[in-house]
């Protein structure tokens, strides 16, 4: 299988109208979604589309449905909706395929292309493979369908309600969010009007900010990148928590009743030893990425339980967890993948699992957050000249060789290339802050004496 080039960790993405996010690339990669979808079927392949708030995302819709219909397929355009009410509709309506048009949580003017296949699971990286080969592939320009076969796109306008009572109903039916008063921060991206939608019709008051998108104001200065905004609100209008969503609502960051912000690795904490008290939590096992704090593991040592780590990436977590039938993982960055009601990280899923642990044991979000002593961590980002080998730079090798002894089985060292730029990440975890920072101080040095001109 060849290597993939056009897709990432999470799909295509890039700065839109500009190579390779172009409405050119979208036409084709509609054409060769549809050639693979039909594959065995005697029928037209059915494709849900979706999209963030963008005003790219006009483009880039337009192009891949004229690309799936020119190959034949049915279009369901559901317009601005969060990226795992994507992956549910695409599995509830027996659809061939989902394609979600959203770079997440990166700038308005950059743009991106996820795609699920049937099941609601992102596809793995031996079918984006084959899909980059078939876009490459002369036979693609034969597929086209002329006559009655040629394909049609329709509004799916009940996507966006069907999604929010799927959404509901992963909140215990026993319980209400009657009484409480949650902030809820949409970045004005996907879920600006399910959000607060949810929250509401279980019985909260709602408190909307980035609900107001116009194209360009997506992820500006709001949610889960800018959660201190939500931590304002929330201390301003004595609320009991906070919701921070990206732009395509894939993820959350939460706000305690004190401002303060709770990432992923807490609210993992927090989740996963509730599940595992009630043997929801399969085998035992938390999966997570190299990034979160080992604070994390000690976490769910506590209580018998384990965490198993893959590489960065919400798709390499779930990978994990379908591989060996687990069924709770996430990132720091607050992706959270509960497998007992969602295929991929879903944000609004998450804020309602956690809301439903402070109501049925009437606590706050910062008492429940306790769960978890976080162990002191320095991270740092360096830009260097080029990207080499790790085991290519003798001198940092030897420094991180040099780390890892110091700090022994109390600390942990990781040193990554950052996926998409010259940039090396040095993350160094340990009881004495000022002695992990010096260590990041002695890496980073060397990394830059092995890439010096």
């Amino acid at each position: 299988m060849s290597e993939r080039k056009l897709f990432g960790t999470d799909g295509i993405r890039g700065r839109a109208n500009v190579e390779p996010m172009t409405p050119e690339l979208a036409l084709k990669l509609g054409r060769a979604i549809t050639f693979v979808a039909r594959r065995g079927k005697a029928r037209p392949p059915r494709i849900v589309i979706g999209k963030d708030t963008r005003v790219s995302g006009y483009m880039l819709e337009t192009a891949i449905a004229a690309g799936i219909c020119g190959a034949g397929g049915r279009v369901l355009l559901s317009g601005p909706i969060p990226t795992p009410a994507v992956a549910n509709l695409t599995q509830s309506m027996r659809a061939d395929a989902g394609v979600v048009i959203s770079a997440s949580h990166n700038p308005f003017a950059d743009n991106g292309i996820k795609l699920f296949g049937p099941d609601g699971f992102k596809l793995p990286d031996s079918e984006e493979a084959a899909i980059e080969a078939l876009l490459l592939d002369p036979k693609l320009e034969t597929q086209g369908k002329t006559g009655a076969s040629v394909g049609r796109a329709e509004r799916f306008d009940s996507a966006q309600g069907r999604y929010i009572v799927y959404a509901k109903n992963t909140f215990p039916k026993e319980l209400t969010l009657d009484g409480l008063k949650i902030v809820v921060d949409a970045a004005h991206g996907a879920a600006y009007r399910v959000a607060p939608a949810v929250f509401a019709e279980l019985g909260a008051e709602v408190i909307a900010l980035g609900c107001k998108p116009n194209g360009v104001n997506i992820n500006r200065n709001c949610g889960a990148l800018h959660p201190e905004h939500v931590a304002a609100e929330v201390k301003k209008k004595k609320a009991h928590l906070g919701v921070a969503l990206d732009g395509d609502a894939d993820r959350v960051i939460f706000v305690d009743e004190q401002g303060t912000i709770v990432d992923g690795d807490a609210i993992m904490a927090l989740c996963a030893t509730r599940m595992h008290k009630a043997r929801k939590l399969n085998k035992g096992k938390l999966v997570t990425t190299v990034m979160s704090n080992m604070g994390l593991e000690r976490a769910l040592e506590a209580v018998g339980g384990s965490v198993t780590r893959t590489a960065v990436g919400d798709r390499y977590v779930v990978e994990a967890l379908r591989g060996e039938s687990l069924s709770f993982g996430g990132e720091q960055s607050g992706h959270l993948i509960f497998m007992d009601h969602a295929t991929t990280g879903d944000g609004l899923v998450a804020a309602l699992q956690v809301i439903a642990i402070m109501v049925a044991e009437q606590k706050s979000l910062a008492e429940l957050a306790h769960v978890m002593e976080r162990v002191p961590q320095v991270l740092e980002s360096i830009k260097l000249p080029a990207r080499r080998p790790l085991e290519q730079m003798p001198e940092l090798t030897s420094r991180i060789g040099a780390a890892e002894k110091k700090l022994g089985r109390d600390g942990r060292v990781l040193v990554r290339w950052s996926g998409t730029e010259a940039k090396l990440r040095l993350m160094v975890e340990g009881p004495d802050m000022a002695v992990l920072k010096a260590l990041v101080d002695d890496m980073a040095d060397a990394a830059r004496r092995d890439t010096a001109p």
